[in-house]
């Protein structure tokens, strides 16, 4: 059983949903970055989420969109991308690694180069921002050859008759965003989030996480109520990003805060 399947399967038995937490790679610098991600995995994170750094980060938010240009600043490559990767491999083999990407990263590389340098350094999923299945079938088909697994993403305007063809080209899981526009820190949920997710679920078997707004434990267990994992980003590397100068702080700050919020996905 592969990773993100493995995960699911342990949090029904725990009587749990699945905690996701996203950062972007090399937010600040390397360094700073792998320790970073080894204490969100020892505060209980359950599947991590890797932004990959890129100059024009169409679907984030200020948040997210600072995160991406300190580590370009740091000149953070992609060598330095997937060595992170690597260094997190050597002190947890067993929690889901997710990419989140824009396409042109993958394409401008060679897909299947690309693909195969990420499965061999650690990495499970391709959540792909901005390629719709429907212009997918020569990446998907690559996907399935070399075993790298899928993440679409589904939104509150996404019509009824997509949402199966959306579902069907997620083979990690399927991710849908809480609401309308970019990524970033909101003060409450959507009112229509529930109906949604009895629509996208009555579709599908696979696990349907809720992303995008999520700050709070309250946040977090409403969304847990309803959804197999609830992702919280944007205030995570809020975090981060009031901690630039201190590292220590940072990492006990990500350390509690991942805690508290992952408290919420417990039934």
């Amino acid at each position: 059983m592969d990773r993100i399947a493995a995960e699911f399967e342990t949090a029904k038995a725990e009587n749990r949903k699945s905690f996701i937490a996203y950062v972007c790679a090399g937010d600040p610098n390397l360094s700073t970055s792998i320790e970073a991600c080894k204490t969100l995995l020892e505060a209980g994170v359950h599947i991590l989420e890797l932004g990959v750094p890129f100059s024009d980060p169409l679907a984030d938010g200020w948040t997210n969109q600072c995160a991406a240009k300190r580590a370009l600043d740091n000149e953070f490559s992609k060598k330095d991308l997937f060595n992170l990767v690597r260094e997190v491999r050597k002190v947890n083999d067993t929690v889901p690694i997710v990419f989140y990407v824009y396409y042109n990263q993958i394409f401008s590389q060679g897909v299947e180069n690309y693909l195969q340098e990420a499965l061999e350094a650690g990495v499970d999923a391709m959540l792909t921002l901005d390629l719709p299945p429907s212009e997918a079938e020569e990446y998907l088909g690559i996907c399935d050859r070399v075993g790298m697994k899928t993440v679409f993403i589904i939104a509150p305007t996404t019509p009824e008759d997509r949402i199966d063809e959306i579902a069907g080209a997620s083979t990690g899981f399927v991710y849908y965003v809480s609401r309308e526009g970019v990524t970033g820190v909101r003060d409450s949920l959507e009112a229509s989030l529930p109906r949604k997710m009895e629509i996208i679920k009555a579709g599908t078997e696979k696990p349907v996480v809720v992303g995008f707004g999520i700050s709070k434990q309250s946040q977090v267990r409403e969304v847990a109520e309803i959804a197999d994992g609830v992702v919280v980003g944007s205030a995570i590397v809020n975090v981060i990003a009031d901690y630039l100068d201190d590292e220590e702080a940072m990492l006990s700050g990500l350390k509690n805060f991942v805690k508290e919020l992952s408290d919420g996905v417990l039934l």
